[in-house]
């Protein structure tokens, strides 16, 4: 909250230092384009140090510069300007092959074009550099006060962005709180599936936050005193293992403790620690020192009292059973020790503390992205296609029927077309909303406020409250800025002339990127789901070997096992992802939606299992136990390879014989007395894995099975 009031404040602040002046020097016509060019501005602007600031903003207004004097030189030529539509949008969205930074400048500069087309076939002036000039002058001054921002509160999108890891993980705590509710019969799919969404929420926030981290370090090293932010997140990615890893089978707890209250102590326990997550975040984004709460360790003592008691009825109770408690137990004592000292960057050792940079450095690395995304497999390069064919097609209906305020049919196609059928579907929904809403919002206000003065006030308003709301209601921001375009236009005595046009541009506009997504290079999920299980399969086997290697050697955060753990992760989201956009698409696309579902709660029952490995991995000595340890770890490497070849097509058996598998079976089930803690867990683990996988098998042959 505080992030967006200190953006409204900058938005605010912009938009008064370009309709000021120009009101008081009478430029009465430079107000819309001062107003475009700092839109344009805001919608690019970059989370990076200041020198990395300084050379995003030199990138973003050259490319603001080409794409502006383009429109300028090919608007009275139209056959050249629509292949000029063409070509600058296909290569503009192929620029984010590169990385999202690149992505982000290239989506605004469209937008400038886009804002300049508008700006020139409205303006009186014939000015040739008067359009570009304006946008410009609006988009420096904006990134000029971006500038003085950044100096002022140097760390407040990493703040930021750690808060929101916290506020997601909270979620996630309150949700396995919920899974600890002794209920009889319990049904664990739903809770599966509820989990997996909030796992990609937590997956997406840690991304951005590293992503941010990144924009502030050098070669992945922070260089200022933001490595205490950094700790944090390493910290946050620890408890993010911890408390997504599952220890037992739910219903086999809940079956056998439906009576007792230790359930309910977990239960407790992990609400309180979802409290303390809320209350991280809030003391983030203040800059304000961490006090823990007595309430969350005293729910801990109370537990482990109730797990002494059951130790001492352990005869009324299998030992399986008492021995998840205690894992259990085990893994919330330590994130409550994690939660105690996430103000005390001395508590908490890494072994490297440094970050995965993927981003290219020089041109031939660039170039090689682009290249590679070159391909009609790639969705980037199907997506460039779609929005270069729906924008010059959109130009084409505009200049065919003399459309005098058509270019806001290429700005909605901008907006709303999206890589993806659900994703452009939900975006269309709110954008026809938020138009509908803003245009008889506005419609009615023009009347009752008509001096020059007020409207003015209202365009500030308006551009103000659409950018906070954009990021989470783009309905409400729509209609905002509908509102804004409204009282703009009225100030040349057009603003209820435009109701009509608007409306219809709209419509056109979201009409075209629907024939878009779904008849050029089409992306359904169904088409993509098996490679996405594979890909999901392969990382899991891979976080898996990281595991494993550390119970010979001990453990060890490295780089090489965080970027294992957080692929795996990516992937199963990924996973969530397709299977919740398939969901959205028509019918006729959608496929084995059961079996889909089952295979995600499968898949993430299986990371969950992998994690508590992770959550509690050390060096293991003994011989015995090592080999066995290496005997599952070989066969269940050897299913998820199988898993992944099936589901990519190649089709491959299992190298594994029946009577192998009863044995393995055996062996991981009988546990000995004098076994450690350690090894029985790690046991448990592999068994728990080891029984998933004959129902990934099955649901896999369904997958691919032919329909019909």
């Amino acid at each position: 909250m505080k992030k967006t009031l200190r953006h409204a404040v900058l938005i605010l602040i912009a938009f008064l230092g370009a309709i000021i002046p120009a009101w008081s020097y009478g430029q009465i016509t430079w107000i819309n384009p001062f107003i475009l060019g700092i839109i344009a501005a805001a919608l690019t602007e970059q989370n990076d140090n200041l020198p990395g600031r300084v050379k995003a903003i030199g990138l973003t207004l050259l490319c603001f510069l080409i794409a502006t004097l383009s429109v300028e030189l090919l608007f009275d030529y139209p056959w050249l300007f629509a292949c000029g539509i063409a070509i600058s949008t296909f290569g503009f969205i192929m620029l984010g092959a590169i990385s999202s930074r690149y992505a982000t400048i290239a989506f605004g500069s469209l937008l400038i074009a886009v804002y300049t087309m508008i700006g020139t076939s409205a303006a009186q002036s014939t000015s040739f550099w008067l359009q570009p000039a304006l946008l410009l002058t609006g988009a420096c001054w904006y990134y000029l006060l971006s500038l003085i921002w950044l100096i002022l509160f140097p760390s407040q999108s990493i703040q930021q962005s750690l808060s929101d890891v916290f506020l997601n993980l909270a979620d996630y705590f309150d949700l396995k709180s919920e899974m600890f509710h002794p209920v009889s019969g319990l049904q664990i799919q739903p809770y599966r599936i509820r989990e997996a969404n909030l796992n990609t929420a937590i997956v997406l926030t840690l991304n951005q936050c590293k992503a941010t981290l990144l924009a502030h370090c050098r070669k992945g090293h922070l260089q200022t005193t933001s490595d205490h932010f950094l700790n944090i997140y390493f910290l946050a990615q620890d408890i993010h293992e911890r408390i997504s890893s599952t220890h037992s089978r739910y219903h086999d707890l809940t079956d056998h403790f439906s009576r007792s209250d230790i359930l309910f102590r977990f239960k407790y326990l992990l609400a309180e620690q979802a409290k303390a997550c809320r209350d991280i975040a809030r003391v983030i984004t203040a800059n304000e020192n961490y006090q823990h709460q007595k309430s969350s360790a005293l729910a801990l003592d109370e537990l482990q009292s109730s797990i002494q008691y059951l130790n001492h009825q352990a005869k009324t109770i299998p030992d399986t059973l008492i021995t998840q408690i205690n894992y259990l137990f085990n893994n919330l004592t330590t994130i409550e020790k994690q939660l105690c000292n996430i103000d005390s960057p001395d508590a908490h050792q890494f072994m490297e503390g440094e970050l995965s940079d993927t981003d290219p450095r020089t041109l031939r690395n660039m170039w090689q992205r682009v290249r590679t995304s070159l391909n009609p497999e790639s969705l980037l390069f199907r997506h460039a296609v779609r929005m270069s064919l729906a924008l010059t097609t959109g130009y084409m209906i505009l200049h065919s029927f003399h459309l005098a305020l058509g270019y806001w049919i290429l700005l909605t196609t901008l907006f709303v077309c999206q890589p993806n059928f659900s994703a452009t579907r939900k975006r269309i929904k709110l954008r026809v909303i938020g138009t509908i809403s803003g245009l008889i919002a506005g419609g009615v206000l023009m009347p009752l406020f008509s001096s020059y003065e007020t409207q003015l006030a209202f365009i500030v308003f308006s551009g103000v409250m659409f950018f906070i709301f954009r990021l989470n209601k783009y309905g409400y921001a729509t209609g905002f800025i509908t509102m804004l375009v409204l009282f703009c236009f009225n100030q040349s005595g057009t603003g209820m002339e435009i109701i009509l046009p608007r409306l219809t541009d709209t419509l056109i506009g979201c009409g075209l990127a629907v024939i878009a997504v779904t008849y050029i290079l089409p992306d359904w999920q169904a088409n993509r789901l098996p490679q996405v299980m594979a890909e999901a399969m392969q990382t899991n086997k891979n976080y898996l070997d990281q595991i494993i290697a550390q119970y010979r050697i001990g453990k060890q955060d490295t780089l090489r096992y965080r970027i294992a753990r957080r692929n795996a992760h990516d992937q199963d989201a990924a996973l969530t992802t397709a299977i919740n956009n398939m969901l959205a698409e028509p019918d006729k696309y959608k496929k084995a939606e059961e079996e889909s579902f089952r295979f995600l709660t499968l898949n993430h029952a299986l990371l969950s299992y992998i994690s508590a490995l992770g959550a509690h991995r050390t060096r293991l000595d003994n011989h015995v136990t090592h080999r066995l340890i290496v005997d599952a770890h070989r066969t269940i490497h050897q299913h998820l390879d199988v898993l992944s070849e099936k589901l990519l097509g190649h089709h491959r058996s299992a190298e594994i014989s029946i009577p192998e598998e009863t044995e393995l079976k055996a062996r991981l089930e009988a546990w000995r007395e004098e076994d450690g803690s350690s090894v029985k867990l790690v046991l448990q683990q592999l068994d728990l894995i080891h029984r998933i996988l004959p129902e990934l098998h099955i649901l896999t042959d369904k997958l691919l099975a032919p329909s019909g």
